[in-house]
């Protein structure tokens, strides 16, 4: 099944925060961006507990919280596919979780490329040099920076573009 992200940039909200969000089996990783939408920060690792059976769990409560906190006019969720371009049960678990904050929060959720930003951000932890056992409790967020800087280094290009 070939998915495809959104484009930054299309359908642009306008000025203000954004969310990154890395959907895992075990953890949610949340970056946000300064209100200039240049700069992504980490945020948290939300436990992650949405499972079908319990949709709504406390994991989409505490996004559904912090859309709120960061004032976010944007969401965007991590799409996990493989080099080819194909989606797996990883990628229904991050438009699962998208899908239930689309309906929790006014802003508008995109879907950015993930693809090797979690091997981009456990290098870039290794040089920087922060222990591998460490880092597994950063690592979701620093793949969710990846993820929105991405995002955000691509809508200022587009938005350059189309001026």
């Amino acid at each position: 099944m070939k998915v495809q992200p959104d484009t930054p940039g299309v359908d642009d909200p306008g000025a203000g925060r954004r969310l990154g969000i890395d959907v895992g089996t075990a953890r949610i990783g949340v970056a946000a961006s300064d209100r200039d939408a240049t700069l992504a920060m980490p945020v948290e690792t939300v436990p992650r507990v949405t499972r079908h059976r319990d949709p709504d769990g406390a994991d989409v409560d505490r996004l559904a919280q912090l859309v709120r906190e960061y004032q976010a006019v944007e969401i965007v969720v991590g799409l996990p596919r493989d080099l080819k371009g194909n989606g797996s049960a990883s990628v229904r678990d991050a438009k699962d979780i998208a899908s239930r904050l689309a309906k929790r929060c006014e802003a508008p959720v995109r879907f950015a490329d993930e693809r090797l930003t979690t091997v981009v951000a456990t290098r870039a932890m290794r040089s920087a040099g922060v222990k591998q056992k460490a880092g597994r409790r950063v690592i979701d967020q620093a793949a969710a920076v990846e993820i929105l800087q991405s995002w955000l280094d691509g809508r200022t290009n587009y938005l350059k573009e189309t001026k």
